[in-house]
């Protein structure tokens, strides 16, 4: 592998109704597979069009299955405090045998605080109840009893608990991500309480160190990489850009707790770790995230920029055919090949 393999990440908030907006998912996800990604993200969030919209991601990965052949599918994240965690392993293991074997699992202790008590659960248990439906999880995909029962799941989900990936804001997060052996997703920005300028990467590395160290001896090294990007042709720049000022004003304002008043969009793409411009410009603010080089996979997501569908599709093209050559990262069919392995190599 020359760089980090590059994958595509939705939350599905295209203004449109669910069946558009699945359906544009379903048709970006195809479009990433002819463009090279290697994998396709999707999140999960319950209860309302403005977060996400996708509250099961497996029946839309499903889906995605039928319409691809190559492409990992992953969730980014399942949120197991929420989720039944012996469901969410059945639906993980029928998804991957209809898929050939393609799924990635992303899985979190978060969420938005407000989803928890419509299932029963309380947001401040979150880290204990996360606990307590991971170890069931795990039980379950890895073919063990379930809940000191006999009861195996069915199909077999054969070594997708070797494929599993962890979600952190911290370092703790990190080191629990590595002590487990499983990989490491980092977000396209987080909250940085009394340092909003300190670059992302700053806050990042840190998480990536502290996950190495704890990496079981012989366990891979998997670290992916979320960050926006919105590649557009020339002729396209003002229109991108004028986009993409609202959602990362609010984004900086609700995430970052700034006061974006007098900010132009070149401070507000800074603030959030947005990259956005033509070829040339998103290559160059990539290049400066040190993050992404220590790595093994970056995700590109177009949100919070408020792009219509055929941007997104295009933006997809040109990352890959134009922006990724130029950045050593990996494209094609060997990238998806060796995510589809990288469990079974060790470090």
């Amino acid at each position: 592998m020359t760089g980090p393999r590059i994958g595509f990440f939705t939350r599905l908030l295209e203004d449109a109704p669910a069946a558009d907006r699945y359906r544009f998912a379903l048709e970006q996800i195809a479009q990433a597979e002819r463009s090279g990604f290697a994998s396709a993200w999707v999140a999960q969030h319950h209860f309302g069009e403005t977060e996400g919209g996708l509250p099961s991601p497996f029946v839309l990965l499903a889906a995605a299955a039928e319409r691809t052949s190559r492409i990992a599918l992953a969730t980014g994240v399942v949120t197991l405090p929420i989720d039944d965690p012996l469901r969410a392993a059945e639906d993980a293991s029928v998804l991957d045998a209809l898929s050939g074997g393609r799924v990635q699992l992303g899985v979190a202790s978060g969420g938005t605080p407000s989803s928890f008590a419509p299932f029963g659960r309380d947001p401040q248990q979150r880290r204990e109840i996360f606990a307590e439906h991971f170890a069931v999880f795990r039980d379950a995909l890895a073919g063990r009893g379930i809940r000191g029962t006999d009861a195996r799941i069915y199909p077999a989900a054969g070594d997708l608990d070797r494929r599993i990936w962890q979600a952190t804001f911290s370092v703790e997060g990190g080191i629990r991500a590595g002590r487990d052996g499983d990989g490491l997703l980092l977000s396209r920005t987080q909250p940085r309480p009394g340092a909003q300028d300190l670059p992302l990467h700053e806050v990042q590395l840190p998480i990536i160190d502290a996950y190495r160290d704890a990496l079981p001896e012989g366990a891979p090294f998997r670290v992916l990489a979320s960050r926006t990007a919105v590649v557009v042709d020339e002729e396209n720049r003002t229109r991108v850009l004028e986009l993409a000022e609202p959602g990362l004003r609010e984004l900086a304002e609700g995430m970052l707790g700034i006061d974006t008043s007098g900010l132009g969009i070149d401070d507000l793409a800074r603030l959030t770790d947005s990259h956005i411009g033509t070829p040339d410009e998103v290559a160059a603010s990539l290049a400066a995230d040190r993050a992404i080089a220590a790595s093994t996979d970056v995700s590109f997501q177009i949100h919070s920029v408020d792009a219509p569908h055929e941007m997104t599709l295009r933006s997809l093209e040109l990352l890959a055919t134009e922006v990724a050559p130029r950045l050593g990262y990996d494209v094609g069919d060997e990238a998806a090949e060796s995510l589809r392995a990288v469990h079974r190599i060790h470090a």
